[in-house]
């Protein structure tokens, strides 16, 4: 199982059947069989139809008693599909944006994990290797991140799927990527090179407080829809950038150098491959 802490410093386990279904997937041959079978573009489509229609609406049920999902903290609504039900929005004063123009927030609830971007952009997550070049399908902007921060937000199928923009500011084009869909859960970086398999999709955002930051979205197994909001747009911090449709999905943000102070227990915790829990809007490092 991963090895998450919360803010208060404490452990916390993750769910067990999640993780036996990804082991027998990536550590088995007949599991590495069926995933190749898995992740076959048809078979995204027709899970895809699957879950936005009425007949996924039975799964709801299971999934709320399995995962501990709490309601009370969701807008009341009768869910049409699984994936209306999954992208459900939380009530108004639930997730609190810190207003602070210097503090900078996470964009999603999520497992984090922060890295300095060293001079060969070679990131080691859970036993894989990838590289910003790799994660930017080849644009040169990465260059402009040497000595930054690279910060990878994990979001499980327990997590509120939708996302914000962390500061006030513009946005350009989204650039799309796509690629074969594998589970972004750290079992699965033990045999596949995530970053360059999954579907993902990337913008520069012109923040006001932290320069030019660029933010990823990667999908996940099967289906790990990325739907974001806008392409060319202006926006202010907390505002809704996005959502993930069904299947655990990650954010990462990149940072400049000497844009960002990154929280110590955060770098402390990623440096002992310890994911720490963090809440949409809430402060993870301030401005330099």
């Amino acid at each position: 199982m991963s090895v998450i802490k919360n803010r208060d410093g404490e452990y916390i386990s993750t769910g067990e059947s999640q993780e036996v279904v990804l082991s027998f997937l990536y550590k088995t041959v007949p599991g590495r069989m069926v995933l190749k079978v898995l992740t076959r573009p048809f078979i995204s489509k027709i899970a895809g139809l699957y879950m936005n229609s009425f007949l996924s609406t039975g799964l709801i049920k299971g999934f709320i008693k399995n995962h501990n999902i709490d309601l009370k903290e969701y807008e009341k609504c009768r869910y049409r599909s699984y994936n209306e039900f999954f992208t459900r929005k939380i009530k108004k004063g639930k997730r609190v944006i810190a207003r602070d123009p210097h503090a900078f927030i996470s964009p999603c609830d999520s497992k984090l994990s922060v890295y300095e971007i060293d001079e060969q952009s070679v990131f080691h997550i859970k036993g894989s290797a990838y590289t910003l070049h790799d994660l930017l399908d080849g644009d040169e902007i990465y260059k402009e991140y040497q000595g930054g921060y690279c910060m990878i937000f994990r979001l499980t199928v327990d997590d509120y799927h939708r996302y914000c923009y962390i500061d006030d500011g513009t946005k350009g084009d989204n650039y799309f990527i796509p690629g074969e869909l594998h589970t972004v859960n750290p079992i699965a970086l033990e045999h596949c090179n995530i970053y360059k398999r999954n579907c993902r999709e990337y913008t520069v955002l012109n923040t006001k407080h932290f320069g030019e930051v660029i933010q990823v979205e990667v999908g996940a197994m099967m289906i790990g829809r990325i739907k974001n909001h806008h392409r060319k747009h202006t926006f202010k911090r907390g505002d809704e950038k996005g959502m993930f449709e069904f299947g655990g999905s990650t954010t990462v943000l990149l940072v400049k150098k000497d844009q960002v102070q990154v929280d110590q227990d955060l770098l402390e915790n990623s440096r002992e491959n310890i994911e720490t829990i963090v809440k949409l809007g809430e402060q993870i490092g301030y401005k330099r």
